[in-house]
């Protein structure tokens, strides 16, 4: 290949490139802009007890925390439920025993103990959450960390929504 052919290919290849990038940045971009408010949602969240590696599926246990942020400046959300299931989707635990009310920008947790080996690796939450007026989505999401021999993993998992409110 001669070296103008060189050139103009990779001139092409980084012009193809750019477009795509600009497509994905004003795609994203509109994306976001787009703010959906909502009356409340019923969220599936995957945590994990444990995590298996190595060549003889060592399990590795985690400490798991449900995170549950409420994003909205203006208005509270009322968390009625966060559910705690195993890995073949029986409940093991209830645990908002009666309606919380998270105010504008607040915060709160639920935090399951290294230990605790009942949800194993597919374990997950239900969490369900209901505002009187529309407001920004809250953020909730599992995070499973751990801590052996100086090493440490930790990741967090989305929540997904499953179910949207109604009025």
């Amino acid at each position: 290949m001669k070296p103008d052919a060189i050139i103009k290919s990779h001139r092409i290849s980084s012009s193809i490139v750019l477009v795509l990038f600009l497509i994905c940045v004003a795609g994203s971009s509109k994306a976001d802009s787009e703010s959906r408010l909502s009356n409340g949602e019923s969220l599936y969240v995957s945590v994990y007890s444990n995590v298996y590696s190595g060549p003889k599926a060592k399990p590795f246990e985690l400490a798991t925390m449900l995170s549950l942020r409420n994003t909205d400046p203006k208005y509270a959300i009322t968390i009625l439920k966060a559910d705690y299931f195993d890995n073949n989707g029986k409940l093991l635990e209830g645990y908002v025993k009666e309606a919380l009310t998270l105010g504008p920008l607040a915060s709160t947790y639920i935090y399951i103990k290294e230990y605790d080996k009942r949800g194993g690796p597919g374990a997950n939450f239900i969490v369900k959450w209901r505002s009187k007026n529309p407001v920004n989505p809250p953020i909730i999401e599992g995070i499973s960390l751990g801590l052996a021999s100086g090493q440490g993993l930790a990741f967090t998992c989305p929540g997904q929504v499953i179910e949207e409110y109604e009025d």
